[in-house]
């Protein structure tokens, strides 16, 4: 009976020991993880910085107003958050498992923040939203990511401008008082059939509508506008908004928590 002590509390030891070892790499390999995620996001946003340099004349366009530049902040703080966590956990270092814990836990104040904002200035979010399409209409020839976004919107929504077709007169291009082969028109991602039954795109399709009556131009666009059409779909997607920011949360804690417990292994 006196025997069984310490084979006991030797055996406790190493189960101990075993699940620190599994708990520090189970943290790296979910920071790892996130590691990867961050230079995936850093290096999409600049290789389309990258890109759009090449392709804009003047290259004098504000970087602050880039949508690329979201990446790049965004993968660079996950980059640079999660290979503390990974060099953290493998090398038992309090230091960077504290700035690991400090940089996770601001990230997500900063969620909880926005999820805030988003409840308290819901009309004033609405109309920084309007804003923002209406320089998307504005510059839509001048940035290429702007004019994708703009597209794919137009399309999947079946819609076109803001509250309607017309407010494309405000872009230069598409005025009706615009020297170019675009003046009257609106994009072709406005039209019901922007590729000829499917068959080949027609970029002009819809060349010369906004001098058409809103009638003809049934035939050829989509009326309605997007800010209405854009609204609804996004409070459709409030569920999975949702989940998506629990299973963010979610996430967030299992790898704080995970740092802890290394960092109370290591003061153990």
């Amino acid at each position: 009976h006196t025997q069984s002590c310490p084979t006991s509390k030797a055996t406790g030891s190493s189960f101990s020991t075993v699940t620190s070892a599994c708990v520090r790499y189970l943290a790296f390999l979910w920071n790892l993880l996130f590691l990867l995620l961050g230079l995936l996001a850093l290096a999409v946003g600049v290789w389309g910085l990258l890109a759009k340099g090449s392709l804009r004349e003047d290259g004098l366009a504000p970087l602050g107003s880039d949508p690329m530049l979201l990446f790049v902040l965004v993968g660079l703080g996950a980059t640079v958050t999660s290979l503390a966590g990974c060099l953290g956990a493998l090398r038992s270092s309090p230091c960077l498992l504290h700035f690991f814990v400090g940089a996770v836990l601001a990230f997500a104040g900063l969620e909880v923040l926005g999820g805030l904002l988003l409840l308290v200035a819901r009309g004033r979010l609405r109309d920084a939203l309007r804003d923002a399409l209406l320089l998307c209409l504005l510059r839509y020839q001048e940035e290429p990511d702007l004019r994708f976004l703009v597209d794919e919107v137009q399309r999947s929504l079946g819609c076109c401008g803001l509250g309607s077709y017309r407010d494309w007169e405000a872009n230069p291009y598409f005025n009706c008082s615009a020297p170019g082969v675009q003046a009257c028109s609106v994009p072709a991602s406005c039209c019901l059939d922007p590729g000829q039954n499917g068959t080949v795109a027609n970029v002009q399709c819809a060349f010369g509508v906004l001098r058409l009556g809103d009638v003809a131009a049934s035939a050829v666009v989509h009326l309605g506008g997007c800010l209405a059409q854009l609204g609804a779909w996004l409070r459709g997607q409030a569920g999975g908004i949702a989940a998506g920011a629990a299973v963010l949360v979610l996430l967030e804690a299992a790898g704080v928590l995970m740092a802890l417990k290394v960092l109370r292994d290591i003061r153990g």
